[in-house]
């Protein structure tokens, strides 16, 4: 890596345009990557990179947002699991560039060492390439880095070293960890001895750094990029020099000394198709099912006579980009000479595939072995692991292609989870090349916006045995506007399912619908029960986090949920069964902070109201608890229905809406009894306060009421005199449990614990 001045606020997401038709070197035709590293758990082949797109165009200048992975189980079909881990963000306090990271996997943890620029080194980890990724090193220490110039680290410092970078991971079997960083020269530190290497354990996931086990490592003309691999009992210690090829030494000790061997990895400038462009570079070395594969990086994808354009982190984006700030990663396989590693050799086509893909398993939606004219997005949601969305441009010639593919007896259906927000887009399926034989055409269904995904199924023929070349052909009259998920084939064919109730039993009109308690998702098309405009959970409620993890619910006083953080065009969806056709009062209880917020509903998909404005809270005050009543008239037919509640202004919350029998009916469920009264449970309670916001006080002695279970279903009445609600529901013969109670030709309400 070369040290970066320039810094700059990242994106909200990356895009990554379009790629060359090339070999299958490098991995990706659709990213610039830099700076790979390797590892693998003996099941699944890891790289780890840099994001190169971002980088402004004057030279040396690498503005490094973030580390990209990739994975494969038989060295030719990669999965892009997207940017696992953004630096620069805004409400964390990870670092500036995240400039050549190491990656180690040790009993299915991913462990992940950074840089912050040339500053500092800190680490991460996560049980899954994709996330959710914590920092072992702040919760076990209390600071940030495990070294630093600048800020709070383990050790205190940098050890004198000039750039405080370029750190790599070794994990010993018996989970014995290091970590080695360091490069360039300062008068204390020339070229060559500017290493440091310092050990630590992790127990059940809590990394301790020992800061007095840190020694200093000489490699003689190492610039930068250390990296630790080993062979049998042999430790090897690879590096970059300042001629800019990967040098090594060998040693019995992983804390040296190391035996200088020679180069391993030439300079880049002899890469088939690079154009001669050279540069500095950074490997990784790892073994995988008996063999031995080592990553680089390149100007491949520059150099190529179609490669992506540039964009930088402000928006900009430039058609031909600098060379040299747009480096693009590939692999080839590693083999040895006794104990010494051969110098590589580059190839065009990369590694072989080492077994047949198994195409019946779900993957990401960029699981490939070459690609043309595609984009890709990496979206976050706070404690999950990343989502990355294949983007194809449609209207170009555009595909994804998966080598070796197993189909047995054979496949008859194609299931990809997709969001469509255009019209006509099509995926089709075809083996041998892009323009080769249709095996089945997948029309994917529109959907309401980027992040609702639904599965769409199309019928395959033709799908037996090894097909060498799959190709995954995308089709539209305008680019970027399908964003794929995931798919899977199948043997058979799976039937759509519908979206049911939430607690099984759909909502019944007349009556209380509270809004957090909307339908659960079906399967395929047409079934999802709910639409939230990013994949993002802005709540503070556990609830439903398992069937509906980006809708925004918040815990609010006396155990309500509500759904807040609501956007246009946003929407959810509750069955419900409507006792009889008429007319109908509805009312709903809002909260916003802005003068246009707004919602609108309907059923079966006709509106049944125009859009219903939602008053602000008292200017000046930003209050989403100051609740308010909107209501509008609606005429409804009776039985099963789906009914829809969409989003046509910014920022409000809802509690829940009632539907009251009749035009202009009154509300039988004002503000502060429904969702706010108390429970009484004792014989002394003879009156009660309503609620701040009705400001009604009765007395119990000599009042009917109707009895409700928690469900809304009338259990009967009861008359309730001075010895009080409880005493009533006893006497009546209600059960244990709680109650509503209602007051005939009355408004007033309680919540009881009958005590029976």
């Amino acid at each position: 890596m070369v040290y970066c001045k320039n810094m700059k606020k990242i994106a909200a997401f990356s895009l990554a345009f379009a790629g060359a038709a090339m070999a299958d070197n490098p991995l990706s035709t659709y990213h610039y990557l830099a700076d790979p590293s390797a590892a693998s758990d003996g099941d699944t082949f890891y790289v780890l990179t840099d994001v190169d797109d971002y980088s402004p165009q004057e030279n040396y200048n690498y503005d490094i947002v973030g580390l990209q992975a990739f994975s494969s189980e038989d060295m030719k079909n990669w999965t892009d699991h997207g940017m696992v881990f953004r630096s620069k963000r805004e409400f964390d306090t990870y670092p500036n560039n995240t400039w050549a990271s190491g990656i180690a996997v040790h009993k299915g943890r991913i462990y992940i060492v950074y840089p912050n620029g040339a500053s500092g080194v800190g680490m991460i980890s996560a049980d899954n390439i994709a996330g959710p990724y914590r920092d072992p090193v702040k919760e076990t220490h209390g600071v940030e880095y495990i070294a630093a110039h600048y800020g709070s680290s383990v050790i205190g410092g940098c050890d004198d070293i000039a750039h405080c970078f370029d750190p790599g991971i070794f994990i010993e079997e018996d989970g014995t960890g290091y970590v080695i960083f360091g490069g360039g020269q300062n008068n204390n530190r020339p070229y060559g001895n500017n290493l440091d290497i310092v050990k630590f354990s992790d127990v059940n996931g809590k990394i301790t750094i020992d800061k007095n086990s840190l020694k200093r490592i000489s490699a003689p003309g190492s610039f930068e990029a250390p990296y630790i691999h080993k062979k049998n009992d042999t430790y090897y210690l690879s590096f970059n020099t300042q001629p800019q090829v990967i040098d090594y030494g060998m040693s019995k000790n992983i804390m040296g000394p190391y035996d200088f061997v020679g180069t391993v990895i030439p300079g880049i400038s002899s890469v088939p198709d690079a154009h001669n462009e050279g540069g500095n570079n950074h490997q990784g070395f790892a073994e995988f099912k008996g063999k031995w594969y080592a990553v680089y990086h390149d100007r491949r994808l520059v150099t190529a006579d179609e490669h992506p354009s540039s964009c930088t982190q402000s928006g900009q984006c430039t058609p031909n980009p600098n060379k040299e700030n747009h480096r693009s990663v590939s692999i080839d396989e590693l083999t040895w000479n006794g104990d010494k590693m051969n110098k590589l050799t580059f190839t065009r086509e990369g590694p072989k595939q080492i077994k047949n893909f198994d195409p019946y398993r779900t993957y990401k939606a960029l699981t490939s072995s070459k690609q043309r004219n595609i984009r890709s997005r990496t979206d976050w949601t706070k404690g999950e692991a990343v989502k990355h969305v294949l983007t194809p441009l449609a209207t170009k010639t555009s595909w994804i292609r998966v080598s070796g593919v197993d189909f047995g007896n054979g496949a008859q259906n194609l299931r990809i989870k997709a969001a469509n927000v255009g019209d006509g887009n099509k995926i089709e399926i075809r083996t041998g090349s892009e323009t080769g034989t249709l095996a089945g055409t997948c029309e994917l269904a529109k959907t309401s916006g980027w992040q609702a995904y639904t599965d769409n199924d199309c019928e395959l023929t033709g799908l037996t045995g090894v097909v060498e070349q799959l190709f995954f052909v995308f089709k539209g009259s305008k680019d970027s506007t399908m964003g794929i998920l995931e798919w899977e084939f199948q043997g058979t064919k799976r039937e759509p399912e519908p979206q049911t109730p939430y607690k099984g039993t759909p909502w019944n009109i007349p009556g209380l619908i509270q809004m957090e308690d909307f339908d659960v998702p079906g399967y395929g098309a047409g079934n999802d029960s709910y639409y939230d405009s990013d994949s993002e959970n802005h709540g503070d409620s556990d609830y439903r986090k398992e069937d509906a993890p980006s809708v925004d619910l918040y815990a609010k006083s006396n155990n309500r949920v509500v759904v807040g953080y609501n956007q246009v065009d946003e929407w959810l969806e509750y069955t419900v069964n409507i006792a009889k056709a008429g007319d109908y009062t509805m009312y709903a209880a809002v909260a916003s902070a802005n003068s246009t917020s707004s919602f609108k509903m309907s059923l079966d998909g006709e509106d049944i109201t125009a859009s219903i404005a939602v008053p602000a809270a008292a200017a000046g005050e930003e209050n989403y608890d100051e609740y308010n009543k909107v209501s509008a008239n609606v005429t409804l037919p009776a039985g099963k229905h789906i009914l829809r509640f969409t989003v046509t202004g910014d920022w409000m919350d809802i509690d829940y809406i009632n539907f009251v029998e009749g035009k202009d009916a009154a509300d039988d469920n004002p503000l502060g009894v429904a969702t706010t009264v108390p429970t009484y449970s004792s014989a002394e309670d003879t009156s009660l306060s309503i609620g701040k916001l009705s400001g009604l006080r009765f007395n119990l002695d000599g009042a009917d009421y109707h009895v409700f279970d928690l469900q809304g279903h009338q259990m009967g009445s009861v008359h309730v005199s001075g010895t009080g609600a409880v005493q009533a529901l006893n006497a009546a013969g209600f059960a244990k449990g709680m109650y509503l109670l209602k007051k005939i030709n009355g408004s007033q309400k309680m919540i009881v614990n009958s005590t029976r």
